[in-house]
């Protein structure tokens, strides 16, 4: 007996099989993505190393991982002492996603989802599927150098003195191009391409047209312009969201994405960056979005993620990220404030 074989199929090419002829649709009869979707997911993307080779989890441990969850922000959420003192000085030493040491958000920002993400009625314990152990590939020497370029703000000492002077060649707050891109509201940190789920503004709206598709994604309030049935412009600039066409294969639309810059919403990636995403359509008005990272300058073999997206009537606001913020050159004058502060005392290093 001749058996089909599935594996190398992404995961929503399965999930159109069969084609459903109870999707809402448009007047050209394709599905009709155009609508609202919150994005957000307990599911990590890299496999939490517990689970070890297991794809799948139970409900009752999708259930416990989403109680604790939401505990975690329960005790976040608790009302502070008013009469605290203030943090020492350099902080507690935790410079975890670039805290400095003394705190980042507070429970009242975090608006990361409440469920772990549901495809085909399986809980997967993590967003990536392949490779089969369910976290991302190692990167190339390249990839791992631009990743660590690109957070070089967020891993100094934060001692209270120009800690970066240690060491020889350009600091990491030299100017504003040397900061990372979220921090200069370029790119979110969960915007992408591709869009993954982030810490808060997980909201997506997609406007579908016969020959366009946008997709504005409320991270940095950016805009997807997605081309249907076209071909890349070998003569277009590179941009941060690099050039998407898109078509339809069955139910499934299908975007091809590249020629983008050197440094992209995926930290590590680069110009040679090549995406393929497919959004699925469901009965239940959700989408399957599944994606294949192929990036040989960054990593050492193409990766592939799906997670859902839920149907929602909330729409996405605008999201201000640099608009009235004084964040920025505070920054800046703060570190010119530590460097002088430093040569005045001879505690400077490097040259």
């Amino acid at each position: 007996m001749k058996l089909t074989r599935f594996a190398a199929l992404p995961l929503a090419a399965l999930l159109t099989l069969p084609t459903s002829a109870d999707l809402p649709r448009t007047k050209d009869g394709k599905p009709n993505l155009s609508g609202y979707y919150e994005s957000g997911s307990l599911t990590p993307l890299n496999r939490p190393r517990q689970f070890g080779e297991k794809q799948f989890m139970t409900r009752e441990e999708a259930e416990a991982i989403e109680q604790r969850a939401a505990a975690g922000k329960a005790y976040g959420d608790r009302q502070s002492d008013p009469e605290r003192g203030a943090p020492k000085v350099g902080g507690d030493g935790n410079n975890r996603a670039g805290a400095g040491g003394v705190g980042g958000y507070n429970a009242f920002w975090i608006d990361n989802g409440s469920k772990a993400s549901e495809v085909d009625g399986k809980f997967r314990t993590s967003i990536i599927y392949d490779p089969p152990n369910g976290r991302q590939p190692r990167m190339t020497e390249r990839g791992r150098k631009a990743r660590a370029e690109n957070f070089t703000s967020f891993s100094h000492d934060n001692d209270g003195t120009a800690s970066w002077l240690k060491t020889d060649g350009p600091g990491p707050f030299d100017d504003p191009e040397s900061l990372a891109l979220a921090e200069r509201c370029l790119l979110g940190f969960s915007a992408g391409p591709p869009m993954l789920p982030g810490l808060y503004n997980n909201f997506k709206k997609i406007v579908q047209t016969p020959t366009h598709v946008m997709i504005l994604v409320e991270m940095v309030h950016d805009a997807r312009i997605i081309r249907l049935n076209a071909k890349h412009d070998p003569d277009l600039p590179s941009q941060w969201l690099g050039d998407s066409i898109g078509h339809w294969d069955g139910d499934t639309l299908v975007v091809q994405t590249r020629n983008f810059k050197e440094k992209t919403g995926l930290y590590g990636g680069d110009e040679n960056l090549e995406l393929t995403e497919r959004f699925t359509l469901q009965n239940d008005g959700n989408l399957v979005y599944d994606f294949t990272v192929n990036d040989p300058t960054a990593w050492e073999r193409p990766w592939s993620g799906a997670y859902e997206w839920q149907a929602t009537e909330d729409q996405v606001y605008e999201y201000a990220c640099h608009e009235g913020n004084y964040a920025m050159g505070n920054i800046l004058r703060g570190a010119r404030l530590l460097e002088a502060e430093a040569e005045a005392d001879g505690s400077a290093g490097g040259e």
